[in-house]
């Protein structure tokens, strides 16, 4: 069984699929980054100096009253928030993730599609049949005699 395991393990698809894995990992890590550092304090200065990670709706307050003027004073109060600043952040994210991976995955189809119509057929052409018109057997319309029946064609 433990052979079987380091053979599975060693094919070249779960080795790639490991890879493409840490690799995502650390893509995320960079878009997060590029979204909470890169883009959001331009789009928030757009929107007249709003940070988005401080966009909450206070729930429940906590053990201090309120109101509180981020989301760390708040959580460190025990408030119960609904966080749709950081929401809207990992929608953009994921957004900046997802879009050019589309294009990757179009561009792959695309190839495989042109690839496909650029084969070259596999042996002779298929014959044209009839049907033979005492026994409706199909054959091919070359032929004289019907290989079912023997009848003459």
């Amino acid at each position: 069984m433990l052979k079987e395991f380091r053979e599975f393990a060693l094919k070249g698809n779960v080795v790639d699929m490991a890879v493409g894995i840490i690799i995502g990992g650390a893509f995320g890590s960079v878009v997060n980054t590029l979204v909470s550092d890169m883009l959001m304090p331009p789009i928030g200065m757009l929107l007249h100096g709003v940070d988005f990670t401080n966009l909450f709706l206070v729930l429940r307050e906590g053990g201090r009253g309120g109101p509180y003027a981020t989301l760390a004073d708040a959580k460190a109060a025990g408030a119960v928030t609904l966080n749709y600043g950081l929401f809207a952040n990992a929608v953009i994210g994921f957004l900046i993730v997802s879009f050019p991976v589309y294009l990757v995955v179009r561009a792959v189809n695309r190839l495989r599609s042109l690839r496909s119509e650029q084969a070259v057929p596999v042996g002779p052409p298929a014959p044209e049949l009839k049907a033979c018109p005492f026994c409706c057997t199909m054959v091919p319309k070359g032929a004289v005699r019907c290989p079912a029946c023997t009848s003459q064609l």
